[in-house]
């Protein structure tokens, strides 16, 4: 995805007042309003989804908050660094973190220092994006019930890419695998970008890709789409049925990003930071550009986050622990 640019800016709007609860008070027993100084988002790598996204939504944030909102990056591909800088930050709403499924779902791969339950408090889930079911057009199998009959006719003959180890495509593989009953040996490379190309050569068989990175090559006939891992159809990928719809009941994998807050956050400074960033991501202008970029702009409650969230823990950390999978 192409990095944006942001402008800081902060503008003459009147601030808005939290009322009395559970914020901090001033000498006189008043409650300061919100925002009264910058707002950072703390995210990922440049250029990467949890940036764009951050880059994205921080003008009209700003806007509608009074307050230049300002992207932080910090370095390293799995968010680590920047969920322990935003655990120990002040819990006022000053700082928050905007990141990936890796916050919730690494501990079940590898020791940290958080509790993504008991250190965070859910602000909105910001954009969520479907995988795809691809195969090689060499593949014998042009549905979803065909791959899994071939794949148990002819156990571990297929492979599968795998972008990194505990990322949407990989887990999403491995949760195929789990439910269809079947078994594909994972060829991990350093990206999506060359696991792609090892599909599209035919150096693996089967990858479940996000839809920016393998629509073109639908298009061009060089991959072949059998299902999305939404629960319900995309818009992202017109008429192309569900996983689930496809034979296999239930299944849901989607890479999701959400906004987050140091517990402790007041629930008055939660609502607004939910309230605002809901509104952002409400403008046409912003969901086009997020759909043209692949995902789709969501903006929810705190609490159907946090639903979202548990329900993804509570299922592919299963999977995650009954595959064995490490990213230590």
């Amino acid at each position: 995805m192409k990095r944006h640019v942001l402008t800081l800016f902060a503008i003459g709007v009147p601030l808005l007042s939290l009322g009395h609860a559970h914020g901090q008070t001033t000498s006189g027993g008043a409650v300061p309003a919100f925002p009264g100084k910058p707002i950072h988002i703390i995210t990922g790598e440049p250029g990467g989804s949890n940036d764009f996204a951050s880059r994205l939504i921080a003008p009209g944030l700003a806007e509608r908050m009074g307050q230049a909102v300002i992207v932080e990056n910090k370095g390293g591909a799995s968010g680590i660094v920047g969920a322990e800088l935003v655990v120990k930050a002040p819990p006022d709403g000053y700082t928050v973190l905007l990141y990936g499924s890796p916050i919730w779902l690494l501990p079940f791969m590898q020791t940290l220092s958080y509790d993504p339950l008991r250190d965070f408090l859910p602000v909105t889930l910001v954009i969520r994006s479907p995988n795809l079911l691809v195969v090689h057009p060499s593949v014998a199998a042009n549905s979803l019930k065909e791959l899994i009959a071939l794949a148990k006719a002819k156990p571990d003959a297929l492979n599968y890419a795998s972008s990194a180890t505990g990322g949407s495509p990989h887990l999403a593989a491995e949760l195929f695998k789990a439910m269809a009953g079947v078994n594909m040996v994972m060829i991990s490379y350093k990206g999506a970008g060359p696991a792609v190309t090892a599909t599209i050569s035919g150096e693996v068989q089967v990858m479940f890709p996000n839809a920016a990175s393998s629509a073109p090559h639908l298009k061009s006939g060089k991959l072949r789409a059998l299902a999305v891992t939404s629960a319900q159809p995309t818009e992202l990928i017109p008429g192309l049925p569900t996983v689930a719809a496809s034979g296999l009941p239930g299944y849901e994998a989607v890479s999701m990003f959400g906004m987050f807050a140091p517990a402790k956050t007041p629930s008055a400074v939660i609502n607004r930071l939910n309230q605002e960033t809901a509104r952002v991501l409400a403008r046409p202008e912003v969901k086009e550009k997020f759909f043209n970029a692949g995902v789709e702009a969501v903006g929810n409650s705190p609490a159907e986050f946090a639903t979202a969230m548990k329900t993804e823990m509570t299922v592919l950390g299963k999977v995650i622990r009954d595959a064995g999978i490490r990213a230590d």
